[in-house]
């Protein structure tokens, strides 16, 4: 069989929450513009990601949009997957006759939801449009005036407007306060920048102690000063260490306690992890993100015989901009950073940048920058997923 990768893209609510994702799918043995071997492809996720995988492992409690195509559909292929966990996107080149009508009036009768992806409003698709739940808007390649008049156009039927491809805060924005419902695209990831902004004092001091964690020279009696001087990083660290995700048999109850069971490596990781979820008040998901590329580039290093504290911290830094609302740059000088994760950050050189430009590859599904050294797209595909696993059960902890 061949190797495929699934990746993911979050879909939001009005409140940034995630409502559900995308599931992206790429494989070596299959040619997606041929509209069989696309039927198959589809036919493979279901196999691969969602049996064998575990659909919870990749999109959690939450719901997942799955392409199909017109064969699918014919064949009724999304009866065969859970009712409340999917949600069945008619992709645009579905040719729309009175089978496909049929069936996908079917599957709405039986609960499934049905989303119309990059929707125009013609006379073929009208007959959907009367039962389908969700309205796909490309508002990248419709502009603005145009997704105007068709969200006008949808006013008087009973469904919800998700657009996609949304690229910044103010589309967003404007797109929120004509009644869009979800939205999909890079925009939670991009820092809503305000020109001369300053930190608050609470950033500061949490910036601060980044600085000593991140101190290679910092020693255990230091770090211990320090945490036991903020009384709420003292008590997010002793809860976090008799967490679930530790299941520690005997409870620890003082600083040096955690520092010991700890130790230095897995100390720095964990409190990096407190401080930057402690500094902004931006949706889970951009901290969930933040931890999937520290600990996809942690997991990528040790696959090809790597230490991998650094690596932790070049995937998860590379997303202060979107935690601080200040631009990348400015963030990493006030760290106590060497220059080869400075670089790794900025400019994606060295092994660290490598892997991190893979990760971000995977995380912008842009698949010919999924690449890093020898390593096979199934062990790559696999480190992701293993990534989500972890990023999900620490921010059950934060």
């Amino acid at each position: 069989m061949a190797d495929f990768i699934v990746g993911r893209q979050q879909i939001l609510d009005r409140q940034l929450n995630i409502y559900a994702y995308e599931l992206l799918f790429r494989n070596q043995g299959f040619d997606l513009t041929d509209k069989d071997e696309a039927t198959q492809a589809t036919n493979q996720i279901i196999t691969d990601a969602i049996i064998e995988i575990g659909i919870n492992n990749i999109v959690d409690e939450h719901k997942a949009f799955i392409n199909f195509t017109t064969q699918n559909i014919l064949e009724k292929t999304p009866l065969n997957l859970p009712k409340e966990r999917i949600v069945i996107e008619v992709l645009e080149n579905v040719r729309v006759d009175l089978r496909v009508i049929n069936n996908l009036r079917e599957m709405s009768q039986q609960g499934y939801l049905i989303a119309l992806d990059d929707f125009v409003f013609t006379e073929e698709w009208k007959p959907l449009v009367e039962f389908a739940n969700i309205i796909k808007l490309d508002v990248l390649e419709m502009g603005e005036t145009k997704t105007r008049e068709v969200i006008a156009q949808l006013k008087p039927y009973n469904l919800k407007i998700l657009a996609e491809k949304v690229e910044t805060h103010s589309e967003y924005e404007y797109l929120r306060e004509l009644g869009c419902d979800y939205f999909q695209g890079f925009f939670f990831s991009k820092p809503n920048l305000v020109a001369g902004k300053r930190m608050g004092v609470n950033q500061l001091a949490a910036v601060r102690l980044l600085t000593t964690i991140n101190n290679p020279n910092v020693e255990f009696d230091k770090l211990a000063t320090v945490i036991s001087e903020d009384v709420g990083l003292s008590y997010k660290l002793l809860h976090y260490i008799n967490s679930a995700f530790f299941s520690i048999p005997t409870k620890i109850e003082s600083i040096n306690q955690a520092i010991t069971y700890l130790g230095m490596n897995e100390l720095k990781r964990w409190i990096n992890i407190l401080m930057l979820s402690s500094l902004s008040d931006k949706p889970a998901v951009v901290m969930q993100n933040a931890l999937i590329r520290g600990k996809m580039c942690e997991l990528l290093a040790s696959v090809v015989g790597q230490k991998t504290g650094n690596f932790f911290l070049i995937g998860m830094l590379s997303s202060l901009d979107s935690i601080l609302d200040i631009s990348l740059e400015e963030a990493l000088e006030q760290l106590p950073l060497g220059d080869d994760i400075i670089n790794a950050i900025l400019h994606h050189t060295g092994l660290g940048g490598e892997a991190l430009n893979c990760v971000l590859g995977y995380e912008r599904w842009d698949t010919g920058a999924i690449t890093f050294g020898n390593v096979d797209q199934a062990e790559i595909g696999a480190a992701y997923i293993e990534s989500i696993n972890w990023a999900t059960k620490v921010m059950s902890n934060v």
